[in-house]
């Protein structure tokens, strides 16, 4: 088991101010895989406190500095690429092979796209030719508050931090409680990069006590939160009286629309991409809604697809999909799992209970429920788990009025080989991002939602830009 009480405050690993023990639990096994601390105010305080004294000068350094030490990092992150998988897999249950490629590739891709950014980011410029002497500057917000959730752990941190810093920010990270031990291990590489002492602190804690004292406080100016729709409202009205800037990526309940005219492998695609992770991101297509003269076809391959999806201890070599975060997580989806079968929606596919074989672990079977209407909680509520909702329609309006009926907007899936079509239905989806046809996110493309998905933009310019503050100069003599 592991001792990781310290906090990184001002340059150096430091005790809390008092303890207050809390054990970090590998959901593959519920056993105790290791013991944090949760900050007090005391330690929020000093966290802060230390990135308000670096701010004058970090924000001062030029953009070539800042990318040298970018680089360092990214060169730490690779070389301890094994270190990362494994610190995610055990924390947050993720297989060690996704572990490997997808979630500690997501932080090495933002680190790079970044720095590309970056190198030719105009952070000063004239306002045009109409208005001579008028200049713009941009420039960094100042001390942010950094709140990361457990599911994808590296790719947040790094979509915060490393903006953040290219920025001329400095900052406090709290990340989760439940998946610490990645967030800590980033910043050993931090330091090890030789960050100026002060510019990157992390305190380990909980919403109810580090998140909120972030939040609320006086000498931060920014907070940028991804997690549930829930902690984003109290973190908005916390932080609201102190007019602080708030960046929010929160929940989704993506729509899947499949055509009849969908390529052969639309379905399978599009349940495989729901059971990733377990079902715990955000962005995760859990409702697939079918036209319905290929309606019955889709169940059926949705079920054969279930009936495949391994489920495994995330030790274990493979392409098994390994246990939810916690127990907590493993609850709520049992009660929703039986809220759909309550509110009669047909399951077809996995259902309540633990996979046979597995007792130990928050393992939940991979569930697909058929007939589902857009009134149903399963087909309302994020279930963060294994669990694909399937809805018939008729038409090309029907399944754009059902797409948009929710309360969240993060990312909705269009298959259809009709190019016009695919067009048409893209403009008329309320969300941030539709991906089409199975095609991903490129590179510093902006991730981030409408409605009560939140607000803001993570990646690019788009993400770099959330923390930067515009300032205009009239007046401006030529150099």
């Amino acid at each position: 088991m592991l001792e990781k009480r310290e906090f990184y405050i001002d340059g150096q690993w430091v005790a809390p101010a008092q303890a207050n023990d809390y054990d970090v639990i590998d959901p593959s096994t519920e056993e105790v895989c290791a013991v944090i601390s949760l900050g007090s105010q005391a330690d929020t305080d000093a966290a802060v406190a230390a990135a308000r004294r670096a701010f004058d000068s970090w924000s001062e350094t030029s953009k070539e500095e800042r990318l040298a030490l970018l680089e360092k990092l990214y060169a730490l992150y690779k070389a301890r690429s094994s270190e990362m998988a494994e610190a995610i897999s055990v924390e947050m249950g993720a297989p060690i092979a996704l572990a490997q490629t997808a979630q500690w590739g997501t932080g090495a891709n933002h680190m790079k796209n970044f720095m590309r950014i970056l190198r030719d980011y105009a952070f000063d410029e004239p306002l045009g030719e109409h208005a001579p002497g008028n200049q713009i500057l941009r420039e960094p917000i100042g001390v942010c508050g950094l709140i990361t959730p457990w599911n994808w752990p590296m790719n947040q941190v790094t979509l915060k931090v490393v903006a953040a810093l290219a920025a001329g920010c400095t900052m406090v990270l709290k990340p989760s409680e439940v998946a610490p031990l990645s967030a800590m291990l980033f910043a050993e590489m931090i330091d090890e990069a030789g960050f100026p002492a002060g510019v990157f602190n992390l305190v380990n804690g909980d919403g109810q006590g580090v998140g909120t004292q972030l939040s609320g406080h006086p000498d931060v100016d920014m907070i940028s939160f991804t997690g549930s729709t829930r902690a984003g409202i109290a973190i908005s009205k916390n932080a609201a009286d102190t007019v602080k800037r708030v960046s929010l990526e929160l929940g989704g309940k993506g729509a899947n629309i499949v055509f009849a005219d969908a390529d052969d492998k639309a379905v399978v695609r599009g349940v495989r991409h729901c059971f990733m992770n377990s079902g715990q991101s955000c962005n995760a297509p859990t409702r697939m809604l079918v036209e319905r003269s290929i309606y019955e076809q889709a169940v059926q391959m949705a079920v054969d697809v279930a009936a495949k999806t391994e489920v495994n201890q995330a030790s274990l070599e493979g392409k098994h999909i390994g246990p939810v975060v916690s127990s907590a997580q493993f609850d709520k989806i049992q009660r929703l799992i039986q809220q759909g079968i309550d509110e009669g929606a047909r399951l077809v596919a996995g259902g309540l209970g633990k996979p046979e074989g597995l007792n130990e672990g928050y393992f939940v079977r991979p569930t697909v429920f058929a007939d589902v209407t857009n009134e149903m909680t399963i087909a309302r509520e994020e279930i963060f788990g294994p669990v694909l909702s399937i809805i018939p329609f008729d038409t090309e309006e029907e399944a754009l009025a059902i797409a948009n009926d929710s309360p969240y907007g993060l990312t909705h899936y269009v298959q259809t080989q009709d190019a016009a079509k695919a067009r048409r239905v893209a403009r008329k989806l309320r969300s941030g991002m539709v991906q089409m046809n199975g095609e991903m996110l490129g590179g510093g493309a902006p991730f981030g939602g409408y409605k009560q998905s939140g607000n803001g933009r993570e990646g690019g310019h788009w993400g770099l830009e959330e923390y930067l503050e515009v300032k205009v100069v009239t007046g401006w003599p030529e150099a």
